[in-house]
């Protein structure tokens, strides 16, 4: 985790993100889930003994530029919710969306990571 926070302290939005090149298929992931607005993988970098994320195909830099009206955040909720089910998560998870350098984000694309087995600190 340390190394995500010192990518976040250096990150910048612009340009085509490591998650463009996974929706293009540029870069290979072990995709849950894709449908026409949004890919669920597993972290290849995971922060848990369950760790997968739900990008949105259509991108948003973060959380605070997001619109009200975007119902495309909600999609990513259920979508995560069900790949949660889907992998017999029945237990329970974190939903976590990292915002700015002091949030995490490493990666200036919204995204929910999903986390299980272990409890943040």
């Amino acid at each position: 985790m340390a190394d995500e926070i010192s990518k976040a302290q250096t990150a910048q939005p612009g340009g085509d993100t490591i998650f463009g090149k996974i929706i293009h298929k540029e870069i290979p992931a072990k995709i849950i889930f894709e449908d026409d607005q949004c890919l669920a993988f597993h972290d290849v970098c995971p922060q848990a003994p369950t760790h997968f994320l739900v990008i949105p195909k259509r991108p948003v830099t973060q959380i605070s530029v997001a619109e009200d009206d975007d119902e495309n955040l909600g999609h990513l909720m259920i979508v995560g919710k069900t790949c949660a089910a889907d992998l017999g998560l029945k237990k329970g998870y974190q939903i976590v969306i990292n915002k700015g350098p002091d949030g995490g984000q490493s990666v200036y694309q919204i995204h929910l990571h999903i986390l299980v087995g272990r409890q943040m600190k």
